[in-house]
């Protein structure tokens, strides 16, 4: 792959030639004018689209440098910074903003600038956390309840960058402080679908659709609770068109679904006949190979039993809904092969990896190879 705006530029026609598949419709609303700030990325293109789909009438604000004007006429662009340049927003007025940019050690300081400055420009603040704010996942069901990160409860070396996780809790203690009364914060799980150039659920619909013997973390029970990407933005949309004001997870679906059931959605929506080989996780995790398919797991115990074990029922009762997981494998296969040769590549060579740890499992479970 070229550069980042060749990346962003296929994802697009990928993600318009996708079908929506919407879990379910509601009442158009009277037209909304939205500030995202963001707009570009893996979430981004989505969002904007959606919201132009549902008829508001949208701006981004980022620096411009992502593939400027792939929205053409539908979007207002604004350039700027926000770490130090808001200048654009000064003076303007929107029904909603959506703040899908602020991530990384500087997001409390970036929504205090940008909850700041408008605060008297909008009468909802939407803002884009993670389910990483938790300071632990052991909690069945977890919710939204749950403690968060701070630096007491999960103290930061002085002077360290905020970890993902601590960074997102306080942007959303900053954006309650400067809005009370007008935000709505949502935490998703790892978000997959068209478009994400992590690999972190990719890699499944991926392997499973080159068949063969292949393997499986756990033994098939834990859970996973995950995000299509279509369905976070469709649940942001409605959030924003009804002005629901609240802290929600969106993940699913309620309480999760074993890791078996998933492979099997996802083989329905691929095809292949890949053929499973449950392998200890510890096992995975400590192989001197390495293994890639692991960045969606974890085991149901301990710190984790609860981590993918989420009640969701007022998520539910927000508008929150899914699509099934066979069309998320197939919409996320379909776009994968149309990515740039190199870029497949990169994902091809985790593959490789596999027949080596799979014999090593077999040698030490005494089958052989």
């Amino acid at each position: 792959m070229k550069n980042r705006r060749d990346f962003i530029a296929t994802t697009l026609t990928a993600i318009g030639a996708a079908a929506l598949h919407p879990a379910v419709s509601w009442t158009a609303q009277a037209p909304r004018r939205i500030l995202i700030l963001g707009g570009t990325g893996f979430v981004g293109p989505h969002q904007v689209r959606r919201a132009i789909e549902r008829g508001h009438q949208v701006t981004i604000f980022n620096r411009g440098r992502s593939a400027p004007g792939m929205f053409g006429k539908d979007v207002e662009e604004l350039a700027g910074d926000r770490a130090n340049n808001l200048a654009a927003l000064k003076g303007r007025k929107w029904d909603a903003v959506i703040d899908e940019s602020a991530s990384g050690s500087d997001a409390p300081e970036w929504v205090r600038r940008s909850a700041t400055l408008l605060r008297d420009a909008t009468d909802h603040y939407l803002f884009i956390s993670t389910r990483a704010v938790y300071l632990d996942w052991s909690r069945v069901p977890m919710t939204a309840a749950a403690p968060v990160l701070t630096r007491e409860n999960s103290p930061v070396e002085v002077g360290a960058p905020l970890p993902y996780g601590h960074a997102k809790a306080y942007a959303e203690k900053e954006a309650h402080r400067i809005l009370p009364g007008r935000v709505t914060v949502v935490r998703p799980a790892i978000i997959m679908g068209p478009g994400d150039d992590t690999d972190r659920f990719t890699y499944w619909p991926v392997r499973v659709a080159r068949g063969g013997e292949m393997i499986a973390p756990g033994d098939g029970s834990d859970r996973v609770q995950l995000i299509d990407v279509r369905d976070l933005v469709e649940f942001n949309i409605r959030l924003v068109e009804d002005r629901t004001i609240g802290v929600f997870n969106a993940l699913g679906p309620q309480l999760g679904q074993p890791f078996s059931e998933l492979l099997q959605r996802v083989q329905r929506g691929v095809g292949g006949n890949a053929r499973f080989v449950w392998v200890d996780p510890e096992f995975l995790r400590t192989s001197e190979f390495g293994f890639p398919g692991l960045s969606i797991f974890q085991t149901m115990e301990g710190r984790t039993a609860g981590y993918s074990r989420f009640d969701i029922t007022p998520e539910l009762k927000a508008g929150l809904s899914f699509r099934p997981t066979e069309v998320t494998a197939k919409d996320t296969l379909d776009w994968f092969r149309t990515l740039p040769a190199n870029r497949q590549a990169n994902m091809l060579r985790g593959l490789e990896r596999e027949p080596q740890i799979l014999a090593a499992w077999k040698a030490r479970q005494g089958r052989g190879v």
